[in-house]
């Protein structure tokens, strides 16, 4: 079962169980598939890469959100947030760890022979070569990487 059918059965059985939250999620999620694929043109199919890569950024804008509304006192806003941040995180792949981080980041030093700040474009690259198909932080992977060359 792809990840778009998977989404759709989860919605339909959302439906049945009345769960509004759980709901509300899965339709925002499917219309953003749907314009993709809009895009792209008649008869378009998304890969479970790219969907993928569109749950992360849904999943960016509900943290870069949660932190608004915390930073504002809206915190009824930021807990909706958060719920959708929870339906969302269920469909990526397993996020990878500090640690795991801090290894990839180790390697990927070795390997292009950075020794200062103006190779960390190709940290970057290939830190995030190695933590393919796990969600990745990037921010807290620039942090690694910035830490580790300075």
């Amino acid at each position: 079962m792809s990840l778009k059918e998977k989404i759709v059965s989860d919605l339909t059985a959302a439906m049945k169980a009345k769960d509004a939250n759980r709901l509300g999620t899965l339709r925002m999620v499917k219309a953003a598939l749907m314009n993709e694929e809009n895009k792209r043109g008649v008869g378009a199919v998304l890969t479970d890469e790219e969907i993928t890569k569109i749950l992360n950024s849904l999943v960016k804008q509900r943290k870069d959100a949660i932190e608004q509304f915390t930073a504002n006192g809206r915190t009824e806003l930021a807990e909706k947030e958060q719920g959708e941040l929870t339906v969302l995180e269920e469909y990526l792949p397993q996020a990878a760890s500090a640690d795991e981080i801090a290894s990839a980041v180790t390697e990927a030093i070795s390997e292009t022979g950075a020794a200062s700040m103006k190779d960390m474009g190709a940290v970057m690259k290939a830190t995030l070569a190695k933590l393919a198909g796990k969600t990745v932080d990037g921010k807290l992977v620039s942090e690694t990487v910035k830490a580790k060359l300075s």
